[in-house]
């Protein structure tokens, strides 16, 4: 049965807020917890960006879900210190805890002052960030000089069971590459052509039978209008597309860009409407690819209310 999580968005609400969201989330009936990891918001609009790592360790304790977090190895974080971050957090809470690995974007890797690479030197990179991790998790001592440098590291507290590498991939090109070393793949929702696409080649390429997660964008409000504005509002700046959202470093600049958004646009990458049943449907549409777990991302700033909503009025409809 593909499980139903709830996304915590450190770019929107400071970690004390999530804190209690996640527990409201547990309590309506969620199944699990994904969260993000950023050193910028989108948008200023947004206005927070919580340190996930240190949130994990309190959320993991204040619910009993399972969690997931993506991050991006190699330039603000030392792949050996995330490496510990997550063995420490899987130590603590074992089972609970899978990693997804991607290569980041620039309005949070950017911040160190290393010249921003290209996807394809990015991907490099990070593949080797990958090999490093998995042999600290396993307690290897661990030297590496490449794009990363890593001199007799090892780490003496580690969780009992591996914790779960998953590779995040948007188009069908990375996710083939993800295939051949991840052990799952986290996705977005979106065009559901576009999401058949990416799971195919992650699955065509190393990964049949391996867990696939997609972070489902929506925008739920009691009017139609209401949930198009909060998309606009909190997710306008990230609907331009391309590259656009990898290669910005600031958030003034994303809101620059999200001047451009309109209803058409936002529509592409946020499935907006005050309709239950067209959000029953959707979910169920990227439930029918088989895969593990839909984490649901409502962009707007109305979370405690979408949080009754969805235990209310979708949780036990995909279920059923």
């Amino acid at each position: 049965m593909t499980l139903i999580g709830y996304h915590a968005s450190h770019e929107q609400f400071p970690p004390s807020a999530l804190l209690a969201l996640i527990q409201r989330a547990e309590v309506a009936g969620f199944d699990c917890a994904k969260s993000s990891d950023h050193f910028h918001p989108w948008s200023e609009r947004q206005g927070q960006s919580g340190f996930a790592w240190a949130w994990l360790g309190a959320a993991l304790q204040a619910s009993a879900l399972p969690f997931g977090v993506i991050s991006a190895p190699g330039a603000r974080y030392h792949p050996a210190i995330l490496a510990q971050a997550a063995a420490t957090i899987g130590e603590m809470f074992p089972g609970r805890l899978w990693l997804a690995l991607g290569s980041g974007e620039a309005i949070n890797e950017a911040i160190t002052g290393q010249a921003w690479p290209d996807k394809q030197e990015r991907n490099a990179r990070l593949g080797e960030c990958v090999d490093i991790i998995r042999a600290l998790l396993a307690g290897e001592t661990v030297t590496h000089r490449g794009r990363v440098q890593v001199v007799e590291a090892r780490l003496y507290t580690r969780p009992a069971a591996p914790i779960p590498i998953f590779g995040a991939a948007v188009t069908p090109a990375t996710a083939a590459w993800v295939g051949q070393w991840a052990d799952g793949l986290l996705t977005t929702g979106g065009i559901m052509q576009a999401v058949r696409a990416v799971v195919r080649a992650f699955r065509d390429n190393g990964g049949a039978g391996k867990p696939v997660h997609v972070q489902h964008a929506l925008s739920w409000a009691g009017s139609e209008a209401e949930a198009l504005a909060n998309a606009i509002d909190q997710w306008g700046p990230l609907c331009a597309g391309g590259d656009v959202n990898w290669n910005l470093s600031r958030p003034k600049d994303f809101d620059r860009v999200g001047r451009l958004a309109d209803e058409e646009a936002i529509r592409r990458s946020v499935a907006v409407s005050a309709d239950p049943g067209r959000h029953a449907a959707w979910i169920a549409d990227l439930m029918a690819l088989d895969v593990a777990a839909v984490h649901l991302h409502c962009v707007g700033r109305n979370q405690a209310e979408f949080i009754a909503f969805a235990g209310e009025h979708l949780l036990a409809r995909l279920r059923g």
